[in-house]
């Protein structure tokens, strides 16, 4: 896809996995080494590429490196308060 757009002459911008400590529906997954290895990988690639990287991960996660309550109901999706802050997060970071 990065390819794709970038042959459209389109800005590509990278984001990070948001975290999630677990996943209420699916006990067991255990998500919080996925995502860190999925992440680093897609930081490898945008740092590769010359490509803006944008880590919500490190900017919003818990100490349990889960989303925080305050920006979720489940845990995994996040409210429209984080979507607010994250909004606020990439405008400073370009």
């Amino acid at each position: 896809m990065v390819e794709l757009a970038r042959a459209s002459h389109i800005r590509v911008v990278l984001s990070s996995v948001l975290p999630a400590y677990d996943i209420p529906w699916r006990a067991g997954i255990n998500p919080v080494p996925k995502v860190a290895r999925l992440n680093g990988m897609i930081k490898d690639y945008a740092d590769k590429n010359d490509i803006v990287y944008l880590d919500y991960f490190t900017a919003i996660a818990d100490e349990r490196k889960g989303l925080p309550a305050n920006l979720s109901k489940d845990g995994v999706h996040p409210t429209l308060e984080a979507i607010k802050q994250w909004n606020r997060f990439a405008e400073k970071s370009h």
